[in-house]
């Protein structure tokens, strides 16, 4: 289908709504039927119809369908976060006394999922470098029941072979689950690559907004079903329809923005790369990533996020070069806004709440190319750099 259909036109029956042209926000918690009849057929099909909003709600259901169409997948649940997305793939899928196979730094609420709460029911886990897909194979044991996948990991870009990862999980009968947060459904489609559930934070390109928290999970119809009457309905993770509506608006410009942040961020990142006061910048979509064919062979692009380190010599100057960073590239977590970011991993360096030593430098950051003109984000850097 036509990416303008899906955004635009599918799943909007705008005769049923007074043909206004944007859908109605369904601000409904509950929805009834006459007959007894309809009562039941809603009952026995309730992740397709409206009975409660934690359900099934109209205005999420649009919502729905286009990431379904998006992603390439016969159906999609929207979720109260991404994190909630990643979790419910996760737990539906395995049981105490099962392993799961994880690429190594996936996102921070992934390894606690993994590492503090599943853990606590008897559920084993392995971390693997999933530049080499062998890594997976190496780590599979009896009890193997899901291999995880983050392609490429939102601040040090590595990518694992989609297609390779998944001929092995299928040869071991695993389950496979991909986030996709950092293409997004314009740039990359693992459903195509064979992967079994996508997710996405829809929080960032998604809504694009910075102003609601989401989360996506794409599979076959069956895969949803099962989630939808399990983990989705038991934990109440759903989006208001109010949240569900915002993300609908945030789509229609996907496209656009999401072309636009990666157009500035070539820029800035061709600008950085031949900067001598910077080490090294990591974006997938540059030739000096190690990557770079398998980023080109499986991904259609690579949006507006990448990562530099700076040649400083103490934490002092990187705290002092990212505040005059600041005024265009704020200091937040979060990307796919209209809004150029920074996450310094510096930052991290005086949190006695980790417990432990970052494993990444104090002169890295990841930074997200906004909506500004890239030549704004340009001249901050130059300014900025003169204090390293």
């Amino acid at each position: 289908m036509d990416l303008t259909e899906i955004l635009t036109h599918l799943g909007e029956e705008r005769e049923a709504y007074f043909n206004s042209v944007a859908p109605p926000i369904m601000q409904s918690s509950n929805f009834t039927y006459k007959t007894f009849d309809e009562f039941r057929r809603v009952l026995k099909d309730e992740v397709n119809n409206p009975l409660y909003t934690r359900g099934c709600n109209p205005t999420v259901a649009i919502l729905r369908k286009k990431l379904a169409a998006l992603e390439g997948s016969e159906d999609a649940l929207v979720l109260s976060s991404g994190s909630a997305a990643c979790s419910a793939a996760v737990i539906a899928n395995v049981k105490a006394g099962d392993h799961i196979v994880c690429v190594q730094k996936p996102y921070s609420w992934t390894y606690k999922l993994l590492t503090q709460f599943l853990s606590r029911f008897g559920v084993e886990y392995s971390f693997v470098d999933g530049t080499d897909p062998e890594n997976f194979r190496k780590a599979i044991k009896p009890n193997t029941s899901l291999m995880f996948l983050e392609s490429p990991n939102s601040i040090s870009f590595e990518l694992q072979d989609i297609a390779a990862c998944v001929k092995i999980a299928k040869e071991y009968n695993l389950i496979t689950v991909c986030d996709n947060s950092y293409s997004s459904p314009l740039f990359q489609n693992p459903i195509a690559l064979g992967v079994d559930i996508v997710t996405h934070s829809g929080t960032k390109y998604i809504n694009g907004h910075s102003d609601v928290v989401a989360g996506v999970l794409c599979a076959s119809k069956a895969m949803v079903d099962k989630i939808f009457y399990s983990e989705y309905m038991t934990l109440g993770t759903n989006i208001s329809p109010n949240d569900a509506w915002l993300v609908l608006r945030g789509l229609r410009t996907l496209p656009l923005r999401v072309q636009r942040s990666q157009e500035s961020a070539i820029k800035v990142v061709e600008y950085l790369e031949q900067h001598p006061k910077v080490e090294q910048v990591i974006y997938p979509w540059s030739k000096s990533h190690p990557q770079y064919e398998l980023a080109q062979k499986q991904m259609r692009g690579a949006g507006g996020l990448f990562s530099a380190v700076f040649k400083a010599k103490d934490l002092a100057t990187m705290e002092k070069f990212c505040e005059a960073m600041a005024p265009v590239f704020l200091m937040a977590v979060s990307w796919g806004g209209y809004e150029s970011l920074q996450v310094p991993t510096a930052l991290f360096y005086k949190l006695d709440s980790l417990g432990e030593a970052p494993s990444l430098p104090f002169t890295m950051v990841r930074y997200y190319a906004g909506l500004e003109d890239p030549e704004i984000m340009i001249a901050a850097f130059e300014k900025a750099l003169e204090l390293i």
